[in-house]
């Protein structure tokens, strides 16, 4: 699988956005019928393999899954992604009381059976699931604003979550690699909050536990943060997963200055603009990015995150044609 970051580099003009939920469109079912369905989800993942010029097929970053399996309680919508309310610790201290939940409970199995699915509908590219980061799961757990106070005045209780967190995290992906996935985007967006060493200390240092007990070479593991990376540099290089996907609050070229050569950076088309722009505006973000950054031999036009569920497809299309067309010139 190892020989799938030599065939992206080869091959730019298939580019990876996370692509997925807009294929509820061409379903015509809801976002909660896509959740809730290992079949809707299969197959909305081989519409987008047919009818995009992917180099990958993405599972869905539903990034409330994980928190619910853990009983947040989560809201649901018919035309944008779950998002979780609340909290499941009301008060740090509870934190041994909280079990970690077992694969497939709440809707975990429904994700890992949607990747078994399609793995049999999409035979001619990999397959990668999607995962929340440990940070980020324990900040849904006990509230975002919470979490950083806890950093600096209850670090062992935080440690305490984010081992339990990173346990379910690390049995999750090994179920998906069980199941049939290729690789895994792991999202750790609340970590691009942190100061260098705090999210070495409560991030990086439970994530390269995770890759160490999942990564070989037949699974892929990039890593996705769409916060401000650009301080973090130094730990997300000790992190060493086979490609980095970073966001649109940053100038990507600044991640492509001091990155590892050796390590693909994808990114980071805003992906509100599929949602609210134009065919003329995502062609020019495009090729303002793509003149932009092609220089470096490592970088892999991608969007900066998820794609919204109702983005327009005629503005989906003019983002793959202009790539088409700029690699094609």
């Amino acid at each position: 699988m190892k020989k799938w970051i030599e065939f992206q580099l080869n091959n730019k003009q298939l580019s990876m956005p996370i692509l997925s939920f807009p294929s509820i469109q061409i379903m015509n079912i809801s976002v909660l019928d896509l959740v809730c369905n290992s079949d809707y989800q299969a197959n909305g993942m081989k519409i987008i393999s047919d009818k995009c010029p992917i180099s990958a097929s993405l599972s869905y970053m539903d990034l409330s899954v994980e928190a619910e399996a853990f009983n947040a309680t989560i809201r649901y919508s018919d035309i944008d992604v779950p998002t979780v309310i609340g909290k499941v610790l009301d008060d740090i201290k509870n934190i041994s009381s909280l079990k970690i939940p077992k694969i497939g409970e709440g809707r975990t199995g429904t994700y890992i059976e949607a990747i078994r699915k399609a793995k049999k509908l999409i035979t001619d590219k990999p397959i990668f699931a999607g995962i929340i980061g440990p940070f980020s799961l324990a900040g849904r757990l006990m509230d975002i604003t919470e979490i950083m106070v806890n950093c600096y005045d209850q670090p062992e209780l935080v440690h305490q979550t984010l081992s339990k967190c990173s346990e379910f995290i690390t049995n999750y992906l090994l179920a998906f690699k069980k199941a049939g996935a290729d690789g895994v985007i792991m999202a750790e967006p609340v970590a691009g909050l942190l100061s260098p060493s705090i999210c070495e200390e409560f991030s990086s240092r439970y994530i390269k536990d995770i890759i160490n007990k999942v990564q070989d070479d037949s699974f892929i593991f990039i890593y996705h943060n769409c916060g401000n990376v650009v301080p973090l540099y130094e730990s997300l290089i000790e992190l060493n997963a086979d490609a980095y996907h970073f966001g649109n609050a940053i100038d990507i070229e600044d991640m492509l200055k001091i990155m590892p050569k050796d390590k693909i950076i994808f990114g980071n088309i805003n992906p509100i603009l599929l949602r609210n722009g134009t065919i003329e505006s995502v062609k020019a973000e495009t090729l303002a990015l793509l003149t932009k950054c092609s220089k470096y031999e490592n970088f892999v036009i991608s969007t900066g995150c998820d794609v919204p569920p109702l983005s327009n497809w005629d503005n989906i299309k003019s983002y793959f044609d202009t790539i088409k067309e700029f690699y094609n010139n």
